[in-house]
């Protein structure tokens, strides 16, 4: 392995740490009423039953406010009472109409009856995630991928496949919304989102960590299936139609192409971030 130099500590600064959980009673949770009630400026919005369900139970999470509907209630009463369980300092969910509901969150938004108001996750430096006592074999970055849609997707194949951190840059990615997190699935409370300023430094960082940064592009000598992907592995993908930008391709140890045909010859970046996960999976368990 290649020795390992001092990192430049790029990317935001992460956000101060989460209270510490205080134990409450284990009586079951009451309704509140709150009409006209609003979200927080500190807070983000979360809405849907699993990523409202990971952000709950998640000690690392403060949680500002639950507003649900009674059909909502009935879907997350486990949760509320699971929390209450492993001690974790909730407030009292509050009662409100599925109507008022939609209107805290985005025109179509699928809420289920479930909204939370909470403060944003400490955020890692690149070097915490990639330089520390037991590094993940697997991390993946996204080279100005500017949907959250697909940013979400690809954080829940991330967590599935046992990636260390999903990397973004800090301009032209998304922020950490409710509908990224709604696609995410709950993913986002397990796999840190780490931003950078400079992708092609993050690369650098990476090769000087071990680790083998691979990127995907159409112009790959080599299906991914052929590359030794059995170290320490980065994947790179880049944005929907542009793919990885010149640099990003330059700076990458190898590239290398996803092996599809049909009628359809390429695949949705989240699609395709799936199947390269799996392949790396695949070839470190064998």
């Amino acid at each position: 392995m290649k020795h390992k130099r001092p990192f430049h500590k790029h990317g935001k600064k992460p956000h101060a740490a989460a209270r510490p959980p205080r134990r409450e009673d284990n009586r079951a949770p009451s309704f509140t009423k709150a009409p006209g009630d609003k979200p927080t400026r500190d807070g983000i919005l979360l809405w849907g039953l699993h990523a409202a369900r990971a952000a709950w139970l998640n000690p690392k999470r403060r949680i500002l406010k639950l507003w649900i509907t009674e059909a909502g209630f009935a879907s997350f009463e486990k949760t509320l009472t699971e929390a209450k369980q492993k001690g974790l300092t909730r407030p009292e969910p509050k009662r409100i109409e599925r109507h008022e509901l939609d209107q805290l969150t985005p025109p179509g938004s699928v809420h289920q009856g479930i909204v939370l108001d909470a403060t944003p996750l400490p955020e890692p430096l690149l070097h915490e995630v990639v330089a520390g006592d037991t590094p993940p074999d697997l991390v993946i970055a996204l080279d100005q991928v500017t949907d959250p849609h697909n940013v979400g997707a690809i954080a829940r194949s991330a967590a599935a496949f046992g990636a260390g951190a999903v990397i973004m840059t800090e301009r032209n990615a998304p922020g950490l919304t409710g509908v990224l997190a709604k696609s995410a699935s709950g993913a986002i409370e397990h796999v840190p989102l780490v931003h950078v300023v400079n992708l092609a430094r993050a690369i650098e960082d990476l090769q000087k960590a071990g680790y083998w940064c691979v990127g995907l592009a159409e112009e790959g000598q080599k299906d991914l299936s052929e590359i030794d992907l059995s170290g320490r592995t980065a994947l790179f993908l880049g944005a929907e139609g542009e793919g990885l930008r010149q640099l990003t391709r330059k700076k990458c140890d190898e590239l290398a192409r996803l092996p599809t045909g049909g009628s359809i010859g390429s695949l949705n970046v989240s699609n395709a971030a799936a199947v390269a996960l799996y392949e790396v999976r695949r070839q470190k368990k064998s």
